[in-house]
């Protein structure tokens, strides 16, 4: 089976591999999803080139041990900055709030994290952008919600595991395959985990996992990092369940 069907059904059985797929129960506010999207990054990480291209062959470095990726509010309450930290103790010390494990990178904005808490199944809606043009493609993931940054992390991410992992997922696509069977990953997701992950984890930062928000994919509870949103008291508060 080849084609644009083929290659898209390859695109969108592997995305949610690197940012894990569906919420497994962490929930928001609809008043904190709004006050997430309404807030503006003061130094977003950008991305113009294809990240797996300048890193073909080699692996990325991996964060620190202990470090995080931290926000800190203006006094307008609207706009932020973020930051990598060695430790979660530094970042809170110089008035920063963890939004995840791990260094910065495109993903990690608040309006980002919106997405990942309003949309607990991004397969459906990724499908649709999948079915699309390259360039409408990215179009679409922006109007998911994601930033531009992100949006084009994603498609890069995708673009790679087409590449890399086109028969494995053609395979899962046709035969319907769930995503795990007694505990492992299906032959896809694990080679978009294994050939695509690193850099995505690299250059988006952000993941489901290193924002403690849990996955459909069953994962050992230490993968989940325990990180409590809490920005917006007033707009309500999410952690994972312990």
């Amino acid at each position: 089976m080849r084609g644009p069907a083929a290659s898209a059904a390859a695109l969108l059985l592997c995305a949610s591999a690197s940012s894990p797929g569906p919420d497994g129960g962490t929930a928001a506010s609809p008043a904190l999803i709004g006050a997430l999207r309404a807030t503006i990054p003061l130094n977003p990480i950008s991305v113009s080139d294809d990240p797996y291209v300048g890193w073909r062959g080699r692996t990325p470095p991996t964060p620190a041990s202990g470090s995080v990726c931290a926000v800190r509010l203006e006094t307008d309450g609207k706009h932020y900055r973020l930051a990598t930290f060695p430790a979660e103790s530094q970042a809170r010390s110089d008035g920063y709030r963890v939004t995840h494990t791990g260094a910065c990178g495109t993903c990690s904005t608040l309006q980002d994290l919106a997405v990942y808490l309003e949309r607990p199944d991004l397969t459906a809606p990724v499908r649709r952008c999948g079915m699309m043009t390259d360039a409408k493609s990215l179009q679409c993931l922006e109007q998911l919600g994601f930033t531009p940054a992100c949006a084009r992390t994603w498609f890069f991410n995708a673009q790679n595991t087409r590449r890399v992992c086109f028969g494995e997922c053609v395979r899962s696509w046709i035969s319907g395959e769930a995503s795990t069977h007694d505990g492992e990953l299906n032959d896809c997701l694990r080679c978009d985990e294994e050939r695509s992950g690193p850099v995505f984890k690299a250059v988006a930062g952000r993941t489901r996992r290193n924002s403690g928000i849990v996955s459909s994919i069953p994962r050992h509870d230490q993968e989940v990092a325990h990180v409590v949103h809490d920005y917006f008291p007033d707009a309500g508060t999410v952690e994972p369940p312990r």
